[in-house]
């Protein structure tokens, strides 16, 4: 019989780390290459020096263009759909038949609107709750609650 693999996504906007379960009582561990860093640049470096300039609709005027979105919150957006793809593409290997998302509210938000639905089907607990600081060896007791390792 094939063992119930447990994936535990621990994240934030610009962090993130999965861990494995193999099984009822066999602790977790972390993944081999599942360590993530997303890029922290302050907003002057995600985006270009000025914004653009447009003209006044009537009139001879010019005003600076306000951006469409928060550089800083495009990247997290981008972060978490980069952990979605990585989850998407182990997920149709089978290397993971459940999965436990421990992330920070917002990064949570990004993440379910990024994970494609045979992933979303494998989600069997959600914590909002930004745990990234959190040894490895404490994050059992976060998980009392979701998982019985």
């Amino acid at each position: 019989m094939k063992p119930n693999i447990t994936w535990i996504l621990v994240a934030d906007g610009a962090r993130a780390r999965i861990l494995v379960n193999q099984g009822p009582g066999k602790g977790i561990e972390q993944l081999a290459g599942a360590d993530f860093r997303a890029d922290h640049s302050p907003s002057g470096a995600l985006m270009s020096d000025r914004p653009g300039r447009t003209f006044d609709s009537a009139g001879g005027g010019r005003h600076a263009m306000d951006a469409k979105t928060d550089p800083h919150t495009a990247a997290k957006r981008d972060f978490a759909g980069q952990i979605a793809d990585f989850l998407e593409h182990n997920a149709q290997q089978k290397k993971f038949a459940r999965l436990i998302i421990l992330a920070a509210a917002k990064t949570l938000g990004d993440l379910r609107a990024a994970l494609p639905d045979p992933v979303r089907a494998l989600v069997t607990a959600e914590v909002a709750k930004d745990l990234t600081h959190v040894p490895n060896e404490e994050l059992l007791g976060h998980l009392g609650d979701v998982l019985a390792a």
